[in-house]
């Protein structure tokens, strides 16, 4: 029975892009679990706006009789269902806050997100970058050693002098320091690399888009949003505190047995109750105070968010443009360097 090897699938070796690296890193985020955890609070939230009554139901049970006193068999027995109920407004108020929070969980996720794709975009081509000065490095080195090794074999037929040589070996050490030095550099960044994103392969270079992203409007920044999204959440608590002056009022429903002696029938009768608590300045002053200086903080900082990412903005295009520059000089250095090889080796050739 003839056995057919199963044919190797292309699909099988997976590359690594930039998108999926972005997905590792944010999922080893600690950014990751901020904005998870925000998102189980505003489900809560949400869970408690929309309840019936304002707190969890309570139940009282109670008894009494005349053993200790007459002891002619009379009995009292009651049990009592207490019901916090909303104040005026105050579940509005709660669900607006409560969809307040949810919004700003997905919102914090997207500033995550961004933050981590500026990281791992930074990165891998801190790496790209390194990969091209390792492989520069390295042609020199090849290079220079052939040089080196025809040098020596011209000294020894007496064609060149001995300074001849140790010029070409000064050279053959010189770009295997640098060739050394390129390799320790991309070695550390690989390292982050895994540190980062937990990858030990990065995205090759040929398949990343190197067009320049469009430039962000400031009002659409995802900072700008977080930061308005939670001096939105301060408001909403803090019309939530004044929603909630008092604690929550109480309807009572009771249910009463009376048994007045010996012999005698019992009786039953049923009874509501309400109970109202005084709100006062010692439960709301700190309260209010606490909402409303989360309210000037959120409001502080994104005035000076917004003041400091302009300024980043505005350093992003002139490190753009410097990029741009750099990377033209790179190849006259690299062009530069490969011209001088070739004439040092004309020259060793003469």
């Amino acid at each position: 029975m003839e056995s057919v090897a199963a044919p190797k699938s292309s699909s099988n070796i997976q590359k690594t892009t930039l998108a999926t690296a972005v997905e590792a890193a944010w999922s080893r985020a600690v950014a990751s679990a901020e904005a998870a955890g925000i998102s189980r609070q505003a489900a809560a939230e949400k869970q408690a706006s929309s309840a019936l009554w304002a707190a969890p139901p309570s139940v009282e049970l109670s008894h009494r009789n005349d053993r200790l006193q007459s002891n002619n068999g009379a009995r009292e027995t009651e049990v009592a269902l207490a019901v916090p109920l909303w104040l005026p407004g105050q579940k509005s108020a709660k669900q607006q806050a409560a969809d307040s929070l949810s919004s700003l969980s997905q919102l914090s996720e997207a500033e995550g997100k961004l933050r981590v794709a500026e990281v791992v975009r930074e990165l891998h081509w801190q790496i790209a970058e390194l990969q091209a000065s390792q492989s520069l490095s390295k042609q020199q080195t090849s290079t220079f050693a052939a040089i080196a090794s025809d040098v020596d074999k011209r000294v020894k037929a007496g064609d060149l002098a001995r300074a001849d040589a140790l010029a070409a070996k000064g050279e053959l050490l010189s770009a295997q320091a640098a060739q050394s030095q390129a390799e320790t550099q991309l070695e550390a960044a690989k390292r982050q690399w895994t540190a980062l994103t937990g990858l030990a392969q990065t995205p090759d270079v040929t398949f990343v888009s190197a067009e320049s992203p469009s430039p962000r409007q400031l009002a659409e920044h995802p900072e700008v949003l977080r930061a308005e999204q939670q001096a939105d959440l301060a408001r909403k608590r803090l019309d939530l505190v004044a929603k909630s002056n008092r604690s929550a009022p109480e309807l009572i429903t009771k249910l009463r047995q009376d048994m007045p002696g010996h012999g005698q029938g019992s009786a039953y009768s049923l009874g509501l109750a309400v109970r109202i608590p005084f709100g006062t300045d010692d439960r709301n002053a700190p309260l209010q105070a606490a909402a409303l200086t989360e309210l000037d903080i959120a409001q502080h900082k994104e005035q000076v968010l917004r003041a400091q990412l302009s300024a980043r903005m505005e350093s992003a295009k002139a490190a753009a443009e410097a990029s741009q520059l750099q990377l033209h000089t790179e190849r006259e250095k690299a062009a530069l360097l490969n011209e001088r090889a070739k004439l040092i080796r004309a020259a060793f050739n003469a």
